[in-house]
C-alpha cells in the first residue's frame, strides 16, 4: 500500500514539474521572440495626435500667387465674388476657376455641375469670413500640402452658414473651422491628399467652434474629424474610411457622435478629456492594427455609449483613467460589441463605469486590464456573454449563477503587449490549458456579473440600416 502511494505521488510530482517546466520554457521563448518582433503600439503615447495650432504663414501674397500653377483657361473667382451683391447669388457655370477666393459678406455660391475651384497647390481655396454664407455644389481641389498653415480648401471663420453637397478632392485639409459656429457641413465627399495617414490633413477641423452639424458627408483618406475646445457640436450619419481617428475630441464637451459608419479607420472614436459626450446608434468596424481601437476614452467622462455596434476590432473599447471626474460616470448600454480581439481593454484598474444589457459575442477575450489588475470595480449588470457556461432552469432569461471571468496563464499576453503577436498561438493554449489544470498561483477574477443574460437584448447594436455601405 505504501509503496504504491508512493508511485503515485511521484507520478503526480513529475507530471506536475514537467508542466511547469513547459510552462516556463515557452513562456520564455514567447517573451523573447515577442520583444525581438513586437509591433510598436501607438496608442501607448499621447502625443502622437498633434494637433498644434499654425503659426501665421511667413509668405506674401504676392509670393503665393507666383507659386500657384492653374490649367490654361482658368477664371480668376475673387472678381466674380468682388461684382456678387450683399445677400445675392453667385452661379458658378462648368468651368474650372483659379483660387484663392475670399467671401466677407453674405452670399450665395451655387455651382452647377463641372464647376471646378483649383488651388493651384498653394495655400487654402476659399475663406469665408462673413455669417450667413452658402456655397453649394462645387468641386474644390489641389489646394497647399504645408501643415503650419494649414492648407484647406475652405476655411471658415463665420457663423450660420451652409456648406452643401461639395467635392473635396486633393486638398490637404477640408473644412477648417476656426471660431465658427452653428454652421452646416452636410453631404460633402472629402478626400485629402495622397499621402502616408500621419501625414494627411484632417477632413474636417472645429476649433473653438459650437453648435455646428457635420451631417452626412462622405469621408475617406483622410487623417482625422477632430474637434477641439468645442461643444455643442453634432457629428452624425456620417460615412468615415481608411482615415486615422474617425471622430477624434479633445477638451470638447457636451458634443453627440450619432449614426455614424466607421470603417477600416486606426480609431473609430476617441475621447481626450473630453465630457458629456453622447456616442449614439454608430457602426465602428475593422479599426485593426496595434493602435487599432473602436471606442477609446482617456481622462474623460460622463459618457453615454447607447446602441453601437463595435466589432471586428482589434480593441472594441479602450478605457484609460475614465471617468476622471471621482463623480463622474460612462455607461454603456445596449451595444453589440461583437468579434473583436479584446471587447473591453482597461489600461489600469479604474472604476465609475457601468455596463448594462450589452451583447459581447465572439470576442478572444471580454475583459483585460493591464497590470495583473481587476476590473470588478466597475459595474457589470443584466449584460449576454456567449462564453456564460451557466443555466437558465427557470426560464427567466437570466442565468442562476453569476458570469465570471478569471485570468490563468494567458496574462502572459496581457501583460507583456509584444506577446500579443502570439495570442491563440498553439504555445500560449497549451500553457493556459496546463494552468487550467493545476494552477501554481491563484487566478485573479476579471469580472463578475450578478445577473447575466441568457439570450442577446433584443435591440442591442446599431440599426442595420444605419450601417450604411
Amino acid at each position: 500500500m505504501a509503496r504504491a502511494l508512493a508511485t503515485l505521488w511521484a507520478k503526480r510530482l513529475t507530471t506536475g514539474l514537467a508542466a511547469l517546466a513547459v510552462t516556463v520554457v515557452v513562456g520564455v521563448a514567447v517573451t523573447k521572440v515577442a520583444s525581438r518582433f513586437g509591433v510598436y503600439d501607438l496608442t501607448r503615447n499621447a502625443s502622437f495626435t498633434d494637433h498644434s495650432l499654425p503659426p501665421p504663414d511667413p509668405r506674401s501674397e504676392d509670393e503665393l500667387e507666383s507659386l500657384r500653377r492653374f490649367p490654361p483657361g482658368a477664371t480668376r473667382l475673387q472678381p466674380l465674388i468682388d461684382a456678387t451683391p450683399t445677400g445675392g447669388v453667385l452661379t458658378l457655370r462648368p468651368g474650372v476657376y483659379a483660387a484663392p477666393g475670399r467671401v466677407d459678406r453674405q452670399m450665395r455660391i451655387e455651382a452647377e455641375k463641372g464647376a471646378v475651384v483649383d488651388g493651384g497647390g498653394v495655400g487654402s481655396i476659399v475663406t469665408v469670413t462673413a455669417d450667413d454664407v452658402a456655397i453649394s455644389g462645387l468641386t474644390l481641389r489641389n489646394s497647399g500640402e504645408r501643415h503650419e498653415t494649414t492648407d484647406a480648401a475652405i476655411r471658415l471663420r463665420g457663423k450660420h452658414g451652409s456648406f452643401k453637397d461639395n467635392v473635396i478632392e486633393n486638398c490637404l485639409f477640408g473644412f477648417e473651422l476656426k471660431q465658427a459656429d452653428r454652421n452646416i457641413i452636410r453631404r460633402n465627399r472629402i478626400q485629402s491628399k495622397r499621402l502616408p495617414e500621419a501625414l494627411r490633413g484632417d477632413a474636417i477641423r472645429v476649433w473653438y467652434s459650437t453648435g455646428n452639424i457635420i451631417e452626412d458627408n462622405d469621408i475617406e483618406r483622410t487623417r482625422d474629424l477632430v474637434v477641439w475646445y468645442a461643444g455643442q457640436n453634432r457629428i452624425a450619419g456620417n460615412r468615415i474610411r481608411e482615415s486615422r481617428y474617425g471622430a477624434h475630441l479633445m477638451y470638447a464637451h457636451g458634443n453627440s457622435i450619432e449614426k455614424n459608419h466607421f470603417m477600416s479607420n486606426t480609431v473609430g472614436v476617441f475621447l481626450m478629456y473630453a465630457n458629456d459626450t453622447k456616442i449614439v446608434g454608430n457602426v465602428i468596424t475593422y479599426s485593426q492594427g496595434p493602435s487599432g481601437i473602436g471606442v477609446g476614452f482617456k481622462e474623460s467622462s460622463n459618457t453615454l455609449v447607447v446602441n453601437n455596434d463595435i466589432f471586428a476590432n482589434a480593441r472594441g473599447v479602450f478605457m484609460d483613467a475614465s471617468p476622471y471626474d471621482p463623480e463622474g460616470f460612462n455607461r454603456f448600454e445596449m451595444n453589440r460589441i461583437a468579434y473583436n480581439g479584446v471587447a473591453v481593454a482597461f489600461h489600469s484598474d479604474w472604476e465609475g463605469n457601468a455596463f448594462a444589457h450589452n451583447a459581447f459575442i465572439g470576442n478572444h477575450r471580454a475583459v483585460t486590464v493591464a497590470g495583473a489588475r481587476s476590473a470588478k470595480r466597475n459595474r457589470w449588470d443584466g449584460n449576454y456573454w456567449d462564453d456564460y457556461e451557466g443555466f437558465d432552469r427557470n426560464r427567466d432569461g437570466v442565468g442562476d449563477t453569476p458570469y465570471e471571468s478569471w485570468s490563468w496563464a494567458d496574462r502572459l499576453w496581457m501583460d507583456v503587449p509584444d506577446a500579443q503577436f502570439f495570442r491563440a498561438a498553439p504555445s500560449l493554449e497549451a500553457i493556459d490549458f496546463v494552468e487550467r489544470l493545476g494552477a501554481f498561483h491563484e487566478p485573479q477574477l476579471i469580472i463578475r456579473d450578478s445577473a447575466p443574460l441568457f439570450a442577446p437584448p433584443a435591440g442591442a447594436g446599431a440599426p442595420r440600416a444605419d450601417k450604411g455601405s
